[in-house]
């Protein structure tokens, strides 16, 4: 969302694709390949890292930037990052840091590797609950209505884009059934939650960290797809 309110749609999907994929979320193979010259999508770690590059702000600023974004999504100011979880990330992060000096000697980052990664694992580690995932579900139901500025991007354009991206890559390469079997806009973490909008009626955010081999919420999907069948919720 940042970084298509600092630079626009057309400037930040140049850079990241809109695509879904089959492949897992860590993967990286792809982005050696000689005619593939970005990530699938912002949801997968490539693409999450590249975005988090495009976010205007020198230093820790990106992340200042992502963190008050979530405080405000969530209407609760206390929010803060998991020191413990973030230097855990960054302790663990061989394939993330292969991803990024991968897609640096490709062009598709300009900055300083090292502090892009520092920014993308404290937003890796920024700490909610259930209720502030949902409410951030709710703020994506709303239409993306109440920020500031947002520069270079209506809200109305904004909400299409991170729903339309929620549908085809929320899910990891498990977003094509998922869209099938529950219907309904959402998105997972490995952390176990998954956050879905509806557009105009509401969010909903579940919590259960066992997860399958796709990396999504075993007991998180099976809520969501008994919600969307029982509240007549399903988009498709």
């Amino acid at each position: 969302m940042l970084a298509v309110m600092d630079y626009g749609q057309d400037y930040v999907f140049e850079r990241v694709g809109y695509e879904g994929t089959d492949e897992p979320f860590n993967t990286l193979y792809k982005l050696d390949l000689p005619h593939k010259v970005k990530p699938a999508n912002p949801m997968i770690n490539a693409g999450a890292i590249v975005t988090t590059s495009l976010i205007n702000g020198k230093g820790d600023k990106k992340f200042k930037r992502i963190l008050e974004l979530t405080r405000t999504m969530a209407n609760n100011p206390s929010i803060t990052y998991n020191e413990e979880v973030y230097l855990s990330e960054k302790s663990t992060a061989d394939k993330n840091r292969a991803l990024a000096y991968m897609m640096k000697s490709r062009g598709m980052i300009h900055e300083d590797v090292e502090d892009v990664l520092d920014n993308y694992f404290k937003q890796c580690s920024i700490e909610i609950d259930t209720l502030d995932l949902a409410n951030i579900g709710v703020f994506i139901a709303n239409g993306c209505k109440g920020l500031d500025n947002y520069i270079n991007v209506t809200s109305g354009k904004l909400n299409s884009i991170i729903l339309g991206i929620m549908v085809t890559s929320g899910m990891y390469n498990h977003s094509g059934e998922y869209a099938v079997e529950v219907g309904i806009p959402s998105k997972s973490g490995v952390g176990g939650g998954i956050m879905a909008a509806i557009p105009n009626k509401l969010g909903i955010a579940t919590f259960a960290p066992s997860l399958d081999k796709h990396n999504n919420s075993s007991a998180g999907q099976g809520m969501m797809k008994s919600l969307a069948a029982k509240l007549n919720l399903r988009l498709f």
